[in-house]
């Protein structure tokens, strides 16, 4: 039996993913009622140049927020962060008391940057993490030329203030838990040419270490970092980038099933516990977990922009499908910037099993790696090879497509 088309949506989450999906909504016919949640103050921008433009543009940080179309015709209710919700009435609540009911839901409420473990509760003043807006001018405050930064975590977003701040002018010092940075998402290969790229740009790289405790002035604010090798690295300033957490705390509650993110099924539908589907929601973005065909049907939260966009169309698609949704099938894809090397990926890497290394030429600044898992291809990428992204794109594609199977009604 076919549902009623919504007259009230409701989108929680004023990101990227989330207005996308609100876009999509409109562009797909919807007329009714749209009202978009935000916990930030802000509209809409793009947070992939918080780490980078933002951080070393000058005289001024540049602006980032994203276009709004003229015929969104939405009610934006921001700085109002979602607290609760509640599938059987239909309603989520806002932290100032307000209760919106609605037909259909759209959870795009992104993740947060994880703060300092339990351990080292109670860091200084001067110990900063990077998600949003005001992080960014946060930290490009404290990116002084000459003085000293400590990251602590050398992932795509520590890599990328990392070479953000040497192109100020600080001294950086990059701490990372692995043998090599990214050698979890990427493998040791690639992991090893990034870690030659951070040094050749004078960053101080410590690997295989961790953060056992901050030091701090008589005014409070941190002086240094010390680390599991017994060695102290002295600090003007540090940035935590130690990954991100899902953020559904808000729907602790809600009888969704949240581990590790919002659980969908393959047409980003929200699920409950027991894999049945929660009527009238649909999720996207950082917060989504999706089941990939590339990892065997597994479920990922995948943090990137090309996700996000893509999957804010999709769960449009899901909510306005009036009968058999399509399922989400979009190959993966990042990128990053590092020292003026072009990173560039398909797929999904971290899932191989086998890292098979193409091209490696460091001193061309030039790599190409095909990843596989059980033989099968499931990722590949480039450093200033772009190019050759798009023949793997069209392989994991062809490849990584399930036979489909008709959805269950909801």
């Amino acid at each position: 039996m076919r549902r009623p088309a919504p007259r009230r949506i409701v989108v929680v989450g004023a990101s990227l993913a989330g207005l996308r999906a609100a876009e999509a909504l409109r562009a797909q016919g919807f007329t009714g009622t749209l009202t978009i949640v935000g916990a930030e103050p802000h509209l809409p921008y793009d947070r992939p140049p918080l780490s980078k433009q933002v951080l070393t543009a000058q005289p001024g940080p540049p602006g980032t927020a994203l276009p709004l179309p003229a015929a969104l015709d939405a009610r934006w209710l921001l700085g109002r962060p979602a607290v609760s919700l509640d599938p059987t009435a239909r309603t989520v609540a806002l932290a100032d008391g307000t209760l919106l009911p609605y037909d259909g839901l759209v959870l795009a409420t992104g993740s947060a940057a994880r703060g300092a473990p339990a351990a080292l509760a109670g860091p200084p003043r001067g110990v900063l993490t990077l998600r949003g807006l005001d992080d960014a001018l946060a930290l490009r405050a404290a990116l002084v030329p000459g003085r000293r930064l400590t990251v602590v975590g050398a992932g795509f977003l520590g890599g990328e203030v990392a070479a953000a701040a040497r192109q100020r002018g600080l001294h950086v010092t990059l701490v990372e838990a692995a043998a090599q940075p990214l050698e979890r998402t990427l493998g040791p290969a690639a992991g090893a040419y990034v870690g030659a790229l951070h040094r050749a740009a004078g960053i101080d790289l410590r690997t295989r270490t961790t953060v056992t405790g901050f030091r701090a002035g008589a005014n409070g604010h941190v002086t240094g970092v010390e680390l599991a090798t017994g060695d102290t690295v002295r600090a003007d300033a540090v940035l935590l980038a130690l990954g991100a957490a899902p953020a559904t705390g808000w729907l602790a509650d809600s009888g969704t099933a949240v581990d590790g993110g919002v659980h969908c099924d393959p047409y980003l539908r929200a699920l409950r516990p027991d894999g049945s589907v929660v009527d009238g929601v649909v999720a996207a973005g950082d917060v989504a977990r999706v089941p990939q065909p590339l990892a065997g049907g597994g479920r990922l939260a995948l943090g990137h922009w090309t996700n996000a966009v893509e999957q804010g169309a999709a769960a449009a698609a899901t909510l306005l499908a009036p009968g058999t949704p399509a399922p989400f099938t979009a190959v993966p894809s990042f990128w990053s910037d590092l020292h003026g090397a072009r990173i560039r990926s398909v797929g999904l890497p971290a899932v191989a099993d086998e890292a098979r290394i193409v091209e490696h030429d460091l001193a061309g600044r030039r790599l190409e790696v095909a990843y596989h898992r059980e033989g099968r291809l499931v990722g590949a990428l480039t450093i200033n090879r772009t190019a050759r992204l798009a023949a793997y794109r069209t392989a994991l594609r062809e490849d990584g497509e399930p036979a489909q199977q008709p959805a269950p009604a909801a």
